[in-house]
């Protein structure tokens, strides 16, 4: 197996270090003036097919974003960690948080159709909205095989071999080509991009594109009604002995 060619998602969320602020209408959190980065999951995805691209099994790695004008970014950092060349579908200011799933995977099926490629590589689930849906749907519109929460991943005897992490432990399974994979945080340990390639990807290709040139109708199907602040834990109570303890939860309606 060799020269193949793929495409890898990437995603502008706000960092995952930062602590989010709810917005004062309650619609939605606060973006404006907060460190945003690429998904973690996605930097494993961009991650495996630099390795799989460093083993010849692939020849071209194309990172595609859709979001605002600002992801331009993240594609910039998905050059320097490896790829080839990237593809922005922008998404106007303001609107990006309600792009979802299925608008997505509608986007990357026509990003399919136009690049060819042998491979798609997303990562499992984005950390804002954590739906873990994309790959699912993106493979069921394109009738390909998928191997989700990917761990491990193998090229073997012209199909790739998948280990997955399911609720009972490890699942392998084989895949043929062509197919959609999504990563999960235990499928490698991304690289960080060095001063070099940094400059080197700022002459990379990004081509520009929208959802409108593309055909695809990003109307949300979902509508959020309200978004609140989790409760505030409350201090814990030191009991003397078991006696005790039992009685406190008793009192609480915890037995």
């Amino acid at each position: 197996m060799s020269g193949l060619r793929v495409l890898v998602g990437c995603k502008r969320v706000i960092d995952y270090a930062v602590k989010i602020r709810v917005r004062p209408d309650s619609l939605g959190v606060v973006t404006d003036g907060v460190k945003h980065s690429m998904i973690p999951f996605d930097e494993n995805a961009i991650e495996e097919a630099v390795r799989m691209k460093q083993k010849k099994i692939v020849k071209e790695i194309v990172v595609a974003s859709c979001g605002p004008a600002q992801s331009q970014e993240t594609i910039r950092t998905a050059l320097a960690m490896g790829a080839d060349r990237g593809i922005h579908v922008e998404v106007p200011a303001g609107t990006d948080a309600n792009l979802q799933p299925l608008a997505v995977a509608k986007i990357f099926s026509k990003l399919v159709e136009k690049e060819k490629p042998d491979l798609v590589i997303l990562g499992k689930q984005a950390i804002d909205d954590d739906a873990n849906q994309t790959t699912q749907l993106l493979a069921g519109m394109l009738d390909w095989p998928q191997g989700t929460m990917a761990s491990v991943v193998a090229a073997k005897d012209g199909n790739l071999t998948i280990t997955r992490e399911i609720d009972g432990g490890l699942e392998d399974i084989s895949v043929s080509l062509p197919a959609v994979i999504s990563a999960d945080l235990r499928l490698n340990e991304p690289r960080y991009a060095t001063l070099p390639n940094i400059m080197k990807a700022k002459k990379k290709k990004i081509e520009k594109l929208d959802p409108e040139k593309l055909g695809v109708d990003i109307t949300p199907r979902l509508k959020i009604l309200n978004v609140v602040d989790p409760p505030v834990r409350q201090a814990g109570d030191k009991v003397p002995d078991v006696t005790t303890l039992m009685e406190k939860l008793a009192e609480k309606g915890h037995l």
